[in-house]
């Protein structure tokens, strides 16, 4: 049976709490639900709704298929989109190609997130942005030098993600949002905090927490040759996904209501 596009997108309701599940991936425009990885529509549609106006600039500097842009075309904030592999930057120029009438420019560009030199200091409005989850999809194959996704290494990853976190934090205004969707792993059948230890480094360098959103996921490719090896090693299929939303304090905040946010704020109050 096929779904009406343009109904989908005439139900769409902002969620309301931190839980959030969709079923159904929102496919209006020119959305890819092929592109392995990649976010549903909804994701940065919610968040370009809750924290920004029209007129503002999105960054997403790890664009993939460009989910994030054709949703700020949709929603008349002007945006750029980054990333270091070629190809989605072909696929995201070629996502934008519709028609649609609003006086905001979506751009995209090859580049790297640890280093946004382009973009001066507290310049952008809202980040939204879906980093590879180490290597368990490998976007370049290995063929692009310093590409995140060809990282396998735990330690290795998460130094590359502080310099990330900096840059993030560098460009964003004061008491604006940087939204982060990331998901966990496995390793030899135990659980692999991976949403946590970003965590972690962005509030260590500087951000507050203000919110986590739990995103459950659905029809993922691998669930069913994942859950043999469930079965037989005796642990529970990941079917979920974590949606950090931060905020960048400003210079001269009171953090004394928010220090349970902050990580360096919490540390000190300990000693």
């Amino acid at each position: 049976m096929k779904t009406d596009k343009n109904k989908l997108l005439e139900e769409f309701k902002e969620e309301v709490t931190t839980a959030w599940s969709f079923p159904e991936r929102g496919n209006w425009a020119t959305h890819n639900p092929k592109y392995r990885g990649n976010f549903a529509p909804q994701i940065p549609r919610n968040i370009i709704l809750k924290y920004s106006q029209e007129g503002d600039f999105v960054l997403d500097p790890m664009v993939g298929s460009g989910t994030t842009l054709i949703e700020a075309k949709l929603l008349h904030r002007n945006a750029d989109g980054i990333d270091i592999n070629p190809d989605a930057v072909s696929i995201s120029k070629k996502s934008l190609e519709f028609d649609f009438n609003t006086k905001t420019k979506q751009e995209v560009y090859l580049g790297d997130v640890r280093n946004l030199s382009k973009y001066t200091d507290s310049s952008v409005d809202l980040i939204i942005t879906h980093p590879p989850y180490l290597n368990i999809v490998q976007y370049s194959k290995n063929q692009i030098d310093k590409d995140l996704s060809s990282i396998s290494s735990i330690p290795k990853f998460f130094k590359e993600i502080e310099i990330v976190a900096k840059e993030l934090f560098r460009v964003l205004k004061e008491n604006h949002y940087c939204a982060i969707l990331i998901g966990d792993t496995r390793k030899a059948q135990h659980y692999v905090p991976l949403s946590y230890y970003l965590l972690q480094v962005f509030l260590k360098n500087g951000f507050a927490l203000k919110e986590e959103i739990i995103k459950a996921q659905h029809n993922c490719v691998y669930s069913k040759r994942w859950l043999q090896s469930a079965e037989a090693y005796n642990f529970y299929l990941i079917m979920h996904e974590h949606l950090f939303v931060f905020r960048k304090p400003t210079g001269d905040e009171n953090r004394s209501r928010i220090k349970y946010s902050l990580y360096n704020d919490l540390l000190s109050d300990s000693q």
